[in-house]
């Protein structure tokens, strides 16, 4: 102990270790940024940048597994197909930056709908599909679609003083019973 030096004194680094410090700290970097890029990329193949839900290939890889963890347990699941009546008009009449809105909105209201182990997915334009994931009869499925219907038609502030109502079409399929595959 009495041969430590009492004062904080820097201490140089050969001009190789420096290099070797700088080399290493700029792979390092690189790593991160490719993890960075590589997570991001990954997201954009998965969800729907407007909304941020899953789209269509992350919904059918959902529905698969849960279709194959179904058929080990012999139980059910239930998707959901959603259509928004008269979304054209909206995109029509007041420009596609609200009809943007509707659909950040309408997301943010079926996911109120759902358990967490159940998907709310975007297919594209105003169509959105729902995986009830352990459904066990189909009056289930009916009652979080009547929800959906509820919570959807309520109206919604467009800004501009000015409120939309929407109005859902909800289909229902259930696993076994209509299909065993997601194509079915």
């Amino acid at each position: 102990p009495s041969s430590m030096p009492t004062s904080s004194k820097n201490i140089p680094f050969a001009a190789s270790e420096t290099e070797l410090l700088q080399f290493v700290s700029t792979q390092v970097a690189t790593a991160i940024q490719r993890k960075k890029l590589h997570a991001r990329l990954s997201h954009m193949a998965q969800y729907d940048e407007l909304t941020g839900l899953p789209n269509r290939r992350l919904l059918y890889d959902r529905v698969e597994t849960s279709i194959a963890r179904a058929r080990r347990q012999q139980g059910c699941l239930a998707v959901l197909y959603l259509d928004l009546d008269g979304f054209k008009k909206v995109n029509d009449m007041f420009g596609h930056a609200v009809g943007d809105l509707v659909l950040r909105e309408v997301s943010n209201r079926l996911m109120q709908c759902v358990r967490g182990v159940d998907t709310v997915a975007r297919l594209g334009g105003d169509e959105f599909v729902i995986l009830l994931d352990s459904v066990v009869r189909y009056q289930d499925a009916s009652l979080v679609a009547d929800k959906i219907r509820d919570v959807v038609r309520q109206s919604m502030d467009i800004g501009e003083h000015r409120t939309l109502r929407m109005t859902p079409s909800v289909g229902i399929a259930l696993y076994p019973e209509h299909g065993t595959s997601m194509e079915q």
